[in-house]
């Protein structure tokens, strides 16, 4: 009989917790194909090597070492993914931070319910008038890095200047608009594509984009469709879709104060 302690069965626990976040954070993508199939090799190699195959073993214990560097590149932007998920997980909103400690808490709320007020206001008016846009609210993760290319704009958030930057004729519409700390940061952003292969043909390049982002940030992402006039909401790599403006205001209200 095979000892069973504590600690194995944590260890076991442990491996299968990670496994299932990694499974998480790569279902539908064409990285999922590509882990199969090494998970694959990988089990055919411990069974020649079991059988004493020492010729196939060799040159497969090789190959799986020099694969280590391989899974690195090849799964970037999952490992990326998977590290921030475990820092917005554990310095969100329900763990202990400094912001709370010190933080008197009114002042700022009301700043951000009037930002709020102007972006549902901007949203409502170019869903009926079927503007495309494409509005990135940053909540923990600082989204600088996906300010290169942009426009900087560093302005505060009114409507009237969300409309203006998403009129098709003006050349900022474009793109992403960046919110950060309360101001309008960025405009003409290019964010990074979910390539699911399953996702519905009414979802386009802003929904893709806004998938991407909400991936690998904790940002809340609003999309207007320019075709159909609907109101999206995207959080953690989750659509929302037909959403009303007074549904709006409120899930803003509680994911943003």
């Amino acid at each position: 009989m095979i000892p069973l302690s504590i600690l194995d069965l944590i260890d076991i626990v442990l491996v299968a917790i990670v496994l299932y976040q990694l499974y998480r954070l790569i279902r539908g993508t064409a990285a999922l194909s590509i882990f199969l199939g090494i998970f694959l090799v990988y089990i055919f190699w411990l069974v020649v090597k079991a059988l004493n195959m020492e010729l196939i073993s060799s040159m497969m214990g090789q190959v799986i070492g020099v694969g280590v560097i391989a899974l690195i590149i090849v799964f970037q932007q999952e490992i990326r993914r998977f590290l921030l998920l475990i820092g917005s997980k554990y310095l969100g909103k329900g763990a202990f931070s400094f912001e709370k400690l010190f933080s008197t808490g009114s002042p700022v709320s009301r700043t951000r319910q009037i930002s709020i007020e102007e972006i549902v206001r901007a949203v409502e008016s170019m869903a009926e008038s079927k503007t495309g846009a494409l509005i990135v609210l940053a909540r923990r993760n600082t989204l600088e890095l996906y300010t290169e290319g942009g426009e900087i704009l560093n302005s505060v958030i009114s409507a009237e200047l969300l409309k203006t930057i998403f009129f098709r004729n003006t050349p900022l519409h474009d793109g992403a608009v960046i919110i950060e700390e309360g101001k309008i940061l960025s405009a003409r952003c290019v964010l990074p594509v979910n390539d699911n292969p399953n996702l519905p043909p009414r979802f386009g390049m802003r929904h893709r984009a806004a998938l991407g982002i909400s991936e690998q940030t904790d940002a809340l992402v609003i999309v207007v469709s320019e075709e159909r006039g609907k109101i999206s909401l995207v959080d953690k790599g989750e659509i929302t879709e037909n959403i009303k403006p007074n549904d709006l205001r409120q899930l803003l209200s509680v994911e943003l104060i």
